[in-house]
């Protein structure tokens, strides 16, 4: 597979600076960092949740583990992870479990971990296990758009 099509798009429409890093296949995030040789600091990790309101991309470092019950008492919402068959159903351009963490081009609320903000250099999935896109931490944040930015995970 390649970069997911609508990533692609919005990234030319935005016109900002990135490079495609291709890496041997990966499972998760941590292996992605580890397999293109780049701290697991500067991966963003995507992690779908859902509840009676709807989705939210909850977006954090690779090294990092959600902390679901900050996040329920910071949003004030209960959220559970998303299933694999609505994985599917919203990014179909995307390889399940290498979804990229800019929301706003699929339409879904987005909160980031502070500690991505701190980054000068950002990875992420570029849809597929064997690309991750590659962008300074300003062109980051200029990407994922007005999202909320909280501190709701924790060193793995």
């Amino acid at each position: 597979m390649s970069m997911a099509e609508t990533l692609t798009k919005y990234l030319h429409t935005q016109d900002v600076p990135y490079d495609l890093l291709h890496h041997p296949h990966t499972a998760t995030s941590m292996q992605a960092a580890q397999a293109a040789h780049v701290p697991g600091d500067w991966v963003a990790k995507t992690v779908l949740l859902e509840d009676d309101d709807g989705y939210v991309m909850a977006v954090l470092p690779a090294t990092h583990r959600i902390d679901l019950g900050e996040l329920h008492r910071q949003m004030h919402r209960r959220l559970g992870l998303a299933t694999e068959a609505e994985l599917t159903s919203l990014f179909m351009d995307c390889e399940v479990g290498a979804v990229p963490p800019i929301g706003r081009v699929y339409g879904i609320d987005t909160i980031v971990d502070d500690s991505l903000a701190e980054q000068a250099e950002v990875y992420f999935d570029a849809g597929d296990h064997e690309q991750l896109v590659h962008v300074s931490g300003e062109v980051f944040g200029t990407l994922l758009g007005d999202v909320e930015y909280a501190h709701f995970s924790h060193r793995a």
